[in-house]
């Protein structure tokens, strides 16, 4: 799911690239979208980047690549969407079979990456089994599907299930479902530097995200993964 603006910045900037053969500035962006300022398109783009729906090329000026196209927006008959794929990777040795794990029933609430708006995972979609052992006695858990690769150096791959733990503190290191100015949840390792919290994703590609600390509030913290192979 994309928020109304994600989908309009999208739009434009396919329909753009189908007419023009290159994508528009940042300018013209906030001016489409009726923002005040280009730190608006900014965290748009991070989000549709890190959905997958767009890449941004190293080294290029105003150098965007659309990869797909969601289904709530018409395919022009031009665009052939090219969907890069990635491996599932090896299971690990220590992998543990969910139906072998005293299994326990988590909502999940959704799916999960740098940009996602905190309404996509705020109501259940339907239950997913986790191993019981994945599980602290204290506590509300939860499960998340995970969208794209910002996580992928940390061994958190798309379309994994990430199981979280409610709370609203967290550790350097930690890697956590993070709130970020009211409307924004992502999944990115947590780091507090004095008075700003960085987010970092684990992938070279992807920026650290610096905000001041109450622009950032601490959802959950990640306690397991599960993984289809």
């Amino acid at each position: 799911m994309l928020t109304k603006k994600q989908l309009e910045l999208l739009d434009f900037i396919n329909k753009r690239m189908q007419r023009d053969g290159v994508p528009p500035s940042f300018d013209e962006m906030k001016d489409a979208l009726n923002l005040r300022s280009k730190s608006g398109i900014h965290r748009l783009i991070t989000a549709l980047e890190e959905r997958g729906f767009i890449r941004r090329l190293a080294h290029r000026a105003r150098a965007i690549e659309v990869v797909k196209l969601p289904d709530a927006l018409d395919k022009s008959p031009g665009f052939t969407p090219r969907v890069i794929e990635g491996s599932r990777g090896e299971k690990p040795r220590h992998a543990v079979p969910v139906e072998t794990g005293n299994a326990i029933d988590l909502p999940l609430m959704g799916r999960i990456a740098a940009g996602v708006p905190i309404e996509a995972i705020s109501h259940a979609e339907h239950d997913v089994s986790v191993p019981g052992s994945m599980i602290s006695s204290s506590g509300h858990h939860y499960a998340l599907e995970v969208r794209g690769d910002s996580m992928i150096d940390a061994g958190i791959n798309d379309g994994d299930i990430v199981v979280i733990r409610e709370t609203s503190t967290a550790d350097n290191g930690d890697i956590v479902v993070a709130l970020v100015e009211g409307h924004e949840a992502t999944l990115k390792r947590f780091r507090r530097k004095g008075s700003a919290i960085a987010l970092e994703a684990a992938n070279p590609a992807y920026e650290t995200r610096v905000f001041r600390d109450d622009q950032v509030k601490v959802q959950g913290r990640l306690v397991g993964l599960i993984r289809t192979y």
